[in-house]
């Protein structure tokens, strides 16, 4: 994309976040981006870099395997590859235009690859910590060769905390990139058929507390 095509594409991913919460697309990054970061995480997984995922922050995070079940591996933003540099450039373009139009204050980006093994799952859960309210937008790019409906890990998204049956369900296909408010849209992953892996991160500003 040109650097015009860009803010566009920017800006529309902020009217559809300030609309309905969150947006999605197939077209975030790159064949040959896309293709070096799957390399990547496939080859942290072989090597044994992942390890169990918690909930909560800080002193207060425990594992909760009845909540989720999915391994990580965070990356070092100091000790960036070449191509999770480019992915956190185009993301920092993001994060600029989410705070020019929604008047954002997010000066950061965290991020880790994530697999789901077979049967696993996270159940219904906001991203935004209570006890430390830094996130603002999740970002997610799904790293999944082939993903068919029959191979689940679907993300479900509630449209609202009051009604559970009303969601929309997303299918982590390849490439697939979605953003959404981490301390309003309830989501869940639901069980996975196979590996299931995705490049997950968040938008931060300074913790409040």
């Amino acid at each position: 994309m040109s650097s015009v095509e860009d803010i566009a594409f920017f800006e529309q991913i902020a009217d559809e976040i300030a609309l309905k919460g969150w947006f999605v697309t197939d077209s975030f990054v790159g064949e040959s981006l896309l293709d070096g970061l799957i390399q990547e995480a496939s080859s942290y997984w072989e090597e044994g870099e992942f390890s169990k995922a918690g909930i909560g922050t800080g002193v207060q995070l425990q594992l909760r395997p009845e909540i989720r079940t999915d391994k990580i591996h965070w990356l070092d933003e100091h000790q960036l590859t070449p191509l999770q540099q480019q992915y956190w450039d185009r993301i920092d373009l993001l994060r600029q235009t989410l705070n020019r139009t929604l008047y954002l204050s997010a000066r950061s980006f965290e991020a880790h690859f994530a697999v789901y093994p077979e049967g696993s799952f996270y159940k219904k859960h906001l991203d935004q910590h209570q006890e430390v309210q830094h996130r603002l937008i999740t970002c997610i790019l799904y790293l999944n060769s082939d993903w068919t409906d029959a191979d689940g890990g679907k993300l479900r998204m509630y449209h609202n905390s009051e009604n559970e049956a009303e969601y929309t369900d997303i299918m982590p296909l390849m490439g697939r990139f979605i953003c959404f408010r981490s301390d309003q849209v309830l989501h869940e992953v639901l069980p996975s058929g196979r590996e299931r892996f995705s490049l997950t991160g968040w938008l931060r500003r300074e913790s409040l507390i």
